[in-house]
């Protein structure tokens, strides 16, 4: 699906996000935009000016995960970052398709609207699975891979505190009507509970704070593709088999070492497709390891991007 680039609805913002006290906006200073997909409208952050960064969160998250690192590489690349549509500060419909394959789409428009050349995707959890889908269907628009706690191949089994979210009638109540996924999170994915402010605890829940705008955690949730009946199974397989094709893109694999859900075997894995990928392992980091370790996370893409050729500012289309 093409998408159009709309302007930003104050309007909208507030409606969309007018969970917690509003603090966590001064942590997430930046223009909102929003691409047009049909009747969806899809937000994301577009910021500074060269080579562009992708950067594509997972579940519960949105760009606001992403916040620290876009304020400080905008300097020097153009940071794009994405929610994806019933995530942050996007349309949150009830009737779509909360799918894998509906979430690469929408990126590739993405791609497409806003003509991304010599990109680098920086995926996290969910983010690296539907980034790579989407860098196999546009493989001459981006240059180099970065990886923070995800995974982009079939998983054998499913943690159970994630198993549990999936129980017809106690996983909706859960995940929807106690918000437990979003608020859970806020404990079990980071190693170091201080790592997040009172600001930023209510900047990841803020565009959750109702059952209606919660169904894409769940959907996200339900997605997971473990069956081999699963819909979403053979284009996982599909982005499994095509990772191999990538490997000649400079790698960087960034891993908290904590993290339960996507542990280091995870990143073993990685390892395996791209044996040239340059690893930083973080060990006191947990999942959300930009909110564990922000300086040494940006630190490792900051200098891996220097390595790979610096980005030279240059105006860009608004």
């Amino acid at each position: 699906m093409a998408g159009t680039v709309v302007s930003q609805e104050t309007s909208h913002l507030a409606r969309t996000a007018a969970g917690g006290d509003g603090s966590w906006r001064k942590e997430y200073p930046f223009t909102s935009r929003f691409l047009q997909l049909g009747d969806i409208r899809m937000h994301y952050v577009d910021e500074g000016a060269g080579e562009p960064l992708l950067f594509v969160h997972g579940n519960p998250t949105w760009s606001f995960a992403f916040r620290h690192l876009i304020r400080s590489l905008r300097s020097h690349y153009r940071v794009v970052a994405v929610d994806h549509v019933g995530c942050g500060l996007s349309d949150k419909p009830r009737r779509y398709e909360y799918t894998l394959r509906q979430h690469r789409d929408n990126l590739v428009a993405l791609i497409d609207a806003l003509d991304l050349h010599q990109a680098t995707l920086i995926g996290h959890d969910w983010g690296g699975c539907i980034g790579t889908a989407a860098v196999l269907c546009r493989p001459d628009r981006f240059r180099r891979l970065v990886y923070m706690n995800t995974a982009a191949f079939v998983a054998d089994r499913l943690p159970w505190r994630i198993a549990v979210c999936r129980w017809p009638l106690i996983g909706p109540l859960l995940v929807r009507g106690l918000n437990g996924f979003s608020r859970a999170a806020l404990r079990m994915a980071v190693a170091d509970r201080r790592s997040l402010t009172p600001a930023a605890r209510c900047g990841y829940l803020a565009p959750y704070s109702c059952w209606a705008d919660r169904i894409a955690i769940q959907r996200f949730v339900e997605d997971i593709p473990v069956s081999p009946r699963h819909p979403s199974r053979r284009l996982l397989e599909e982005i499994q088999q095509g990772l191999s094709t990538l490997r000649d893109r400079p790698t960087l694999l960034v891993w908290g070492m904590k993290d339960w859900c996507f542990t280091p075997a995870f990143l073993r894995r990685f390892v395996d497709v791209f044996p040239d990928a340059d690893v930083v392992e973080v060990p006191e980091a947990g999942h959300w390891v930009f909110e564990d370790a922000p300086e040494a996370t940006l630190s490792a893409i900051r200098t891996f991007l220097d390595a790979c050729g610096a980005s030279v500012p240059s105006r860009r289309p608004v």
